[in-house]
């Protein structure tokens, strides 16, 4: 797992904004166009079997479960016209929905 200098650089403005610690959480749910979905979300702290990686002060967790599933993966924040996201680049996924946000395996 790696997370990207430009989406740590937005997690640490986003938890600075809300006063929280610079975690990011990933975790992957059934659902979405592709049978898997992608989610976000601030952490307080790592779980204890959490797999934790740092990058520029950031800590990118993913619980056991979520990690069969995206090990590999490059977690990005990508800015275009259509707006700005979050973005994981999983080598695992065999196909995707075209907003990026669910995969199949």
């Amino acid at each position: 797992m790696t997370l990207s200098p430009s989406a740590a650089a937005r997690v640490a403005t986003i938890a600075a904004k809300q006063g929280k610690p610079a975690i990011l959480r990933l975790s992957v749910e059934g659902g979405g166009c592709s049978g898997f979905q992608y989610k976000f979300g601030l952490a307080d702290a790592a779980d204890a079997d959490d797999l934790a990686v740092k990058t520029d002060g950031v800590t990118l967790v993913v619980d056991p479960v979520s990690l069969d599933l995206v090990a590999g993966s490059v977690v990005d924040y990508v800015e275009s016209l259509g707006g700005a996201a979050f973005k994981v680049e999983n080598p695992q996924a065999a196909s995707g929905c075209g907003c990026g946000s669910s995969f199949a395996i």
